[in-house]
């Protein structure tokens, strides 16, 4: 047959597709001879990952993805043209020179997404890895590092192991998740999950522009208020910090484990792994996971803690900067300090224990100072308000510094601690109330004590009639040593029954002998409770303005508030003497007027 020059170009057509192969479901790679179209896929060399066409649930767009191939829940991992899906079945996937991977519409040829290279190479093939990571490289040269592109640079909204959340300095690249718009629509919805290094790094969620959450800072272990993110049997997690690259990343240790991480439409992070027992997807942890994560919901130096009503508090030794707003439940303004910071006359620094470390958007780190050295970095620059160690992983080692108002904290028992600036006098005053507090202690116990004593040697006492002397506030033939003990005695057991056996612990707060009443077989009574207060579980205390010493101390009452009095007034029965130096009043007025207690206070007339 003879081939005349008008049938050439026919024929170079035809010659081109018959060297275009279809693919092989069963292979990894995709060569500039290979295509691949709709209904077609490529599965990695090990079984676990496949890629090719799909349409969401209940949507007709086809959309190039990645899903996992032994589970039997058809779970995306990856989608290549989430901004601009296919309306119909003529999709294909083709690699073409200088190195790109690009998807076409087959009925008008129109491109409708492509990778991107900066370089060329002789022989360029697409293939997916066991990993899941779909590569385009040189087909002799498998050294990640010269791969032209890989679709762990690009991700959607999952993270698998061992996928890079962060940054390549190099390159300005940032990898992050961010969300589906809907579960049938895998476009860029409204939040994103970022690895934020600066200050010094943490996990962020952002619904737009606006921050949601926080992790707070990583301390060597976890993020600073996810102590469940911890090393254990299963994953190995990390933070990498060099001159090249900033990132998070977690891997497998066990390879049967199929396991990843996706924020969901909702801005919610959700670690998930697959149980083959119940054929689903198992929710591990996910963040925010409560109404504490909400960033700066407590504001400056507030914090939050999800067991209190209302959650938000201010931390210790600082007070509401708006308390008006503060009791509408709008603790935006957060607090402040008690006492105002003074540089130049010399600030210390106290420790707070349990809470989730601050933001660190204005701080700065040093990773070979001591906490010593940290220490007195801070105290040089007027700025500085806290520090703490860098990394707790090996007992404590380098430097994390903030520069302004702390905010993002909550309470997480066991968490790390926190150095935060304070005026002189704080540090001075809470030494004064430590030994107020255990002068007060001693005092209260010692009372008990005495009267106990004498308890058990007035029930060795034959009865008697001995009468005190005129004036006694028992003086009556009545108050033998046997009533006294009874009375003592009913005193405490009604104690007891208000502190530990009543549905609610009940505090008196005016135990005295003007509230004891006696019926005509001298059983005591305690009346009056206008100053009582009840408290349920495990309460020990709260604010009052009338209180006997631990409240001069903290303003805190507690059980032991009525121990005290009991044993003044115990000391009045036994002794038949009136107590004439004391009362509730005057030791509030000597402990907060002159910070110390004096012998007189004490005394009982003779």
């Amino acid at each position: 047959m003879k081939i005349s020059n008008k049938d050439f170009p026919l024929l170079f057509v035809l010659t081109f597709f018959m060297s275009i192969q279809k693919i092989s479901n069963a292979t990894d790679t995709i060569t500039t001879t290979q295509i691949l179209r709709d209904g077609e896929t490529m599965v990695s060399s090990d079984g676990s990952f496949e890629l090719g066409f799909f349409s969401p649930e209940n949507s007709k767009n086809r959309y190039v993805g990645m899903w996992y191939k032994k589970i039997t829940v058809s779970t995306v991992v990856w989608v290549a043209n989430r901004e601009v899906p296919l309306t119909n079945t003529s999709g294909v996937l083709k690699v073409v020179d200088p190195g790109l991977l690009v998807l076409l519409n087959d009925t008008n040829g129109g491109i409708i997404w492509s990778s991107n290279t900066s370089r060329h190479v002789k022989t360029p093939v697409a293939k997916l890895l066991d990993s899941g990571n779909l590569v385009v490289k040189d087909a002799n040269d498998d050294d990640p590092g010269n791969f032209l592109w890989e679709s762990f640079n690009y991700l959607t909204d999952t993270l698998l192991s061992g996928m890079k959340l962060g940054w390549n300095y190099k390159t300005g690249l940032e990898v992050y998740l961010s969300s589906w718009k809907n579960k049938d629509d895998p476009s860029s919805g409204d939040f994103t999950y970022h690895f934020d290094p600066t200050g010094y790094p943490q996990i962020v969620v952002k619904r737009g522009s606006v921050v949601q959450y926080k992790s707070g800072p990583w301390n060597g272990l976890h993020f600073s208020g996810t102590p469940n993110l911890r090393k254990n049997l299963f994953y190995k997690y990390g933070v990498v910090l060099n001159k090249n690259e900033a990132y998070f990343t977690y891997e497998l240790l066990d390879r049967s484990i199929i396991s990843r991480v996706t924020l969901s439409e909702s801005g919610v992070s959700q670690p998930l792994t697959w149980v083959d027992r119940t054929q689903r997807w198992e929710v591990d942890i996910i963040h925010p996971t409560e109404i504490c994560d909400i960033y700066r919901l407590c504001g400056a130096y507030g914090s939050c803690n999800i067991a209190k009503s209302p959650v938000c508090g201010c931390l210790d030794r600082f007070l509401p900067k708006d308390p008006e707003g503060w009791k509408r439940a709008d603790w935006s303004s957060g607090c402040v300090r008690r006492t105002s910071l003074n540089c130049k006359n010399g600030d210390v620094f106290l420790k707070y224990s349990g809470i989730k470390l601050p933001d660190t958007q204005y701080s700065l780190f040093n990773q070979s100072m001591t906490l010593e050295e940290c220490k007195v970095l801070c105290l040089k620059n007027c700025s500085c308000t806290a520090y703490t160690d860098l990394d707790i992983s090996k007992g404590g080692s380098g430097c994390l510094l903030w520069f302004e108002d702390l905010a993002n904290i909550k309470l997480v028992p066991e968490e790390q601690y926190i150095y935060i600036r304070m005026a002189s006098s704080e540090l001075e005053l809470k030494r004064k109330k430590r030994e107020i507090l255990v002068l007060s202690l001693s005092l209260s116990m010692g009372m008990v004590l005495l009267g106990l004593s004498l308890m058990l040697y007035l029930r060795k006492r034959k009865k008697s009639n001995h009468r005190l002397r005129e004036g006694d506030p028992m003086g009556s033939a009545l108050f033998d040593w046997p009533k006294r003990f009874q009375i003592i005695n009913g005193i405490a057991r009604g104690l007891m029954y208000l502190h530990q056996d009543s549905r609610l612990r009940i505090i008196h707060r005016d135990l005295k002998a003007s509230n004891i009443l006696l019926d005509s077989d001298m059983n005591p009574k305690i009346s009056d409770f206008g100053m009582a207060r009840s408290f349920g579980g495990n309460e020990t205390g709260a604010n009052t303005s009338y209180m006997s010493p631990e409240y001069a101390v903290d303003g805190i009452f507690s059980v032991k508030s009525d121990v005290f009095s009991f044993g003044v007034l115990l000391l009045e029965i036994v002794s038949g003497k009136r107590n004439r130096g004391f009362s509730h009043r005057d030791h509030h007025h000597n402990l907060l007027g002159h910070v110390n207690v004096h012998k007189h206070d004490y005394q009982f007339d003779a």
